[in-house]
């Protein structure tokens, strides 16, 4: 069972950020990269490459059918016009749209691979073993133990990183949201929800922030 309480991060007698600090340290003094480089991945990790850039994108999808029709057709392409440039390495972005009777969700069963630049750097329980090895072959067994309960009806269909093509999903939205401004919506869209183990209209925003990690 995945522990959303007890990440692999957690389980170690250092933190996240003590061991990367480390990395980046060992890194310099040994002279693979210049502190400048270290200190600029830094900046964007935490300033730039965040989950509201994903969400800009859901937005405009939901306000603009062209825009939508544009993202599911060639991803990469599309995001560009918000002004968002993937990595070379990112060839292909793929938008995999919910619906009432289908869901989505991502993994990268090899590693921890995601459209960081749109979605932010993976969390900690995405590159657990326990979700990589479990996403494809016990789905919604594991998206109810990430607290998305999904009732039977509903069509489960999983996406797994490949080396050149990144996924992202567009949640469905919400029927509350109806008459809400476009920052309002912005700020409802989530990290867990671009990923797929949580579906804003079925109230999946408070199970993910018990599972965030």
């Amino acid at each position: 069972m995945i522990d959303s309480n007890s990440t692999p991060a957690q389980r170690t007698s250092a933190s996240v950020e003590q061991r990367a600090d480390a990395m980046a340290q060992a890194m310099i003094d040994s002279g693979l990269a210049e502190k400048s480089f270290v200190e600029d991945f830094a900046h964007k990790a935490v300033e730039e490459w965040v989950p509201r850039n994903g969400a800009r994108i859901v937005v405009k999808a939901w306000l603009d059918p062209a825009f939508k029709a544009r993202l599911l057709a060639d991803g990469r392409s599309a995001v560009k016009e918000l002004g968002f440039d993937l990595p070379a390495i990112h060839r292909q972005l793929a938008i995999k749209e919910n619906t009432a009777d289908i869901h989505n969700v991502i993994c990268c069963s090899l590693c921890s691979c995601t459209a960081f630049t749109l979605i932010g750097l993976p969390p900690s329980w995405y590159k657990d073993f326990e979700y990589r090895a479990r996403a494809v072959r016990q789905s919604r067994t594991v998206l109810r133990e990430l607290g998305l309960d999904l009732p039977d009806s509903i069509s489960i269909r999983v996406w797994d990183t490949t080396a050149d093509t990144r996924y992202m999903v567009l949640p469905l939205r919400p029927d509350f949201t109806h008459g809400w401004s476009e920052k309002q919506l912005i700020g409802l869209v989530t990290q867990d929800s671009l990923i797929g183990v949580a579906r804003l209209e079925m109230q999946g925003i408070q199970g993910s922030e018990r599972v965030r990690g």
